[in-house]
């Protein structure tokens, strides 16, 4: 049978059934999949020498056999040493805090051991040494240096293993590999060819040749992205029509007077790009992309009356039920006494009466949950749809709400809304299928947030501060990452540190010392908390809780008396993250802080302030946040929060810090599909395969010419899933 790519890992030559079965644990079922599982790194080997001929202060690389080892638990630094011996010559090697290699090193093995040479006592030692076991089959000592790839690997199956399985098969695979880019492209762009980008990767020889090869690998990447982005763009525009929503001057200054208040001039600027989207048949697909409270519910439903003013039904879908609640309640008071009719479609309030009105054309605006998304929703003319918290949904939420139009042909208009600030970078490709509009500033006469972040020894500082704000008639919340102690989904993603609290709150009054007895250094659940503070700190105060667990009447009942006063303080989990606006609502206190990413204490933070009043969010943890050369990259971050409510420059920072991420998974279908490019990194490369790939597909809107079928598969392959794409040509 002749050799391809697709050849089972077992039948391929010098690869014996061990060793397959091995690769078959990591997914490497065939030729093509060990060729295209790419190393973590590269790391220089030094060449090898005898243990007698290492130099002291310098690099060193040796093998020999390991004859004995031991712990010793002497603080600070507890080590871990061994004794290798190579033709008679000893070498010690030392490991600190490292104590759990003696279950991995053991007397008898064969190990090559690279690192800093040092005299000790007569001899030479190593301290924190690169090791490898070496076995029978082991490469011979090297006499020169050389560049060695690290790939990805389990406890099973180790790096090695791998290495040396590529290394037997390559020269077999890469004249199998085919090129898809055209030539004049490869050579404007000084890129290697698929196969030499593979060779270079997988047996580097120069310091540069990873870098080249990771760059053309990269770009191929990226370019496909951009070209699957661009052809769904394109199918939208050529094959389906969308209502067309004229805003005649009589119908804006209608939809104008029905606000309470006029619309600051970066909610104009969106307007002026969304209104001519809509008034045209093209399908529009806007992302709008405004900070934490800066009106982008306005700017939505603006659009949406626009829908109803034609003639036609406008949909918001919000991803809980108590958005949607929000939103229904803002929008009634709006809309109070005109002749627009609304309805709530959620997993509650859905029957078989609300489902015929709305079929029936008798409800014009209609707000929901995931259950618009279902079979029994049919609408009599949806011209608009907008998705709230675009960034809690997936790239086939936003299809399924688009195909609910009246046949195949036609199309709603779509607005996704997202409070989670994203770079230009990453906005344009996270959403490389959506404009973009952002929505910069908040409205007039609101304050920004001021942010605090302590340590737990001054939770009871932060809880008479709390006290003290609500004997002035406000409100607070206070956001714990579980419901009850045995609840272990609470947010994860340890992130952010903290730092001291600033003696002054958002007015400038000092806080008080503290005089409560709260000193629990870890509160993990809302039940806890809930007890803990109307019995100490906050006694004869009105607590309550508010969690998911609560049925539908019980979140209602709580969050009507939050928003008449008759609750105090608001205990809950994240489930106020989004919509919940409260305008007494002062003082947010995010206990166990670090238990919680960037961007959600970011909109956690933005449920207060949202009044006349200005805001504080105080975040607790055992963490403390730093500027400091030295701090980790969660006390960076929390510093960062602490630094700025500007949420675009936020989100800047954390990408800096941090990368690109994990924002496919947030914005699209629940899994990265980038596994060799780094946003961050390769944001040049990026803009060149934009730029291409528009130029690409003015060329060749369905990629179906036959040059282009290679390419077009591996795309699809790698793209059409995650962004919803048919299959083109």
């Amino acid at each position: 049978m002749p050799l391809s790519l697709s050849t089972p890992i077992a039948d391929v030559p010098g690869i014996t059934e061990r060793v397959a079965a091995q690769l078959r644990e990591l997914g490497l079922v065939n030729l093509g999949r060990l060729l295209a599982h790419l190393p973590l790194r590269h790391e220089l080997i030094e060449a090898e020498t005898s243990v007698g001929e290492l130099v002291p202060d310098r690099i060193g690389c040796a093998r020999g056999e390991v004859t004995a080892t031991r712990v010793v638990m002497k603080k600070p630094r507890p080590r871990f040493e061994a004794v290798l011996i190579d033709e008679g010559q000893r070498l010690d090697l030392v490991w600190f805090n490292q104590t759990y290699l003696r279950d991995r090193i053991r007397p008898g093995l064969r190990l090559r051991v690279q690192g800093p040479v040092k005299r000790f006592g007569p001899g030479v030692q190593m301290a924190n040494p690169k090791w490898d076991v070496l076995t029978d089959d082991a490469d011979p000592p090297s006499t020169k240096a050389r560049i060695r790839p690290v790939y990805p690997a389990s406890e099973r199956v180790k790096s090695v293993v791998i290495e040396k399985a590529i290394d037997k098969v390559l020269d077999l695979a890469l004249p199998l590999v085919e090129e898809h880019l055209p030539e004049p492209l490869r050579l404007a762009r000084e890129l290697p060819t698929l196969a030499e980008a593979y060779r270079l990767i997988h047996r580097p020889q120069l310091e540069g040749d990873a870098e080249n090869a990771l760059r053309r690998l990269a770009y191929d990447e990226l370019l496909m992205l951009q070209i699957a982005v661009h052809l769904k763009r394109s199918r939208l525009r050529l094959e389906l029509r969308a209502p067309a929503l004229a805003a005649t001057p009589e119908i804006d200054r209608r939809i104008r007077e029905r606000f309470p208040f006029d619309l600051t001039a970066s909610q104009n600027e969106a307007l002026s790009e969304i209104v001519p989207d809509l008034a045209s048949q093209t399908p529009s697909n806007r992302l709008i992309q405004g900070d934490v409270g800066s009106g982008k519910t306005a700017v939505a439903l603006y659009a949406m009356l626009l829908a109803v003013a034609a003639g036609h039904q406008a949909a918001l879908m919000a991803p809980t039920e108590l958005l949607a609640e929000q939103h229904l309640d803002s929008i009634e008071r709006i809309l109070k006494g005109s002749r627009v009719r609304i309805a709530l479609l959620t997993g509650s309030t859905q029957s078989e009466s609300l489902l015929a009105d709305i079929a029936a054309g008798k409800v014009d605006l209609i707000i929901g949950t995931h259950a618009l998304l279902s079979e029994q929703v049919q609408f009599k003319s949806l011209a608009l749809a907008v998705i709230d918290e675009q960034h809690r949904f997936g790239v086939h939420q936003r299809a399924t709400l688009r195909e609910k139009a009246s046949d195949e042909k036609s199309t709603p208009h779509v607005l996704v809304m997202t409070a989670t600030p994203i770079p230009r970078t990453l906005a344009l490709t996270v959403f490389g299928d959506l404009d973009v509009s952002v929505i910069r500033g908040l409205p007039p006469g609101r304050k920004p947030t001021k942010t605090r972040a302590v340590t737990t020894d001054l939770r009871p500082e932060v809880y008479d501060f709390v006290r003290e704000r609500l004997e002035k008639g406000e409100q607070a919340f206070v956001v714990v990452p579980a419901i009850d102690g045995t609840d272990e989904r609470g947010a994860r993603n340890s992130e952010l540190g903290t730092e001291s609290l600033d003696a002054t709150d958002g007015a400038g009054s000092p806080l008080r010392a503290a005089s409560s007895e709260l000193r629990a250094p870890e509160i993990k659940s809302v039940r806890d908390l809930v007890r803990e503070l109307s019995a100490g700190p906050l006694a004869g105060v009105s607590v309550a809780p508010l969690h998911g667990r609560m049925n539908h009447d019980e979140r209602q009942r709580t969050m009507e008396q939050f928003r008449a006063g008759k609750v105090q303080c608001l205990v809950a989990t994240t489930i106020v993250e989004v919509g919940v606006d409260v305008p007494n609502a002062t003082i947010i206190v995010i206990e166990q802080a670090d238990r919680f990413g960037l961007a959600q204490l970011h909109q956690l933070r933005g449920r207060v302030g949202r009044g006349k009043k200005s805001g504080v969010c105080v975040l607790v943890s055992d963490l403390a946040a730093s500027k400091a050369a030295e701090a980790t990259d969660a006390q960076r971050r929390l510093q960062l929060l602490v630094d700025t409510t500007d949420g675009f420059r936020l989100a800047e920072g954390d990408w800096e810090l941090r990368g690109s991420g994990d924002f496919f998974k947030a914005a699209q279908s629940g899994r990265t599909p980038l596994k060799v490019a780094d946003l961050f990194r390769d944001r040049s490369l990026l803009d060149l395969a934009r730029r291409d790939a528009m130029e690409w597909v003015m060329r060749s809107p369905r990629l179906d010419r036959p040059e282009e079928r290679l390419l077009h598969r591996r795309m699809m392959k790698a793209f059409g899933t995650t962004l919803g794409l048919v299959v083109v040509g």
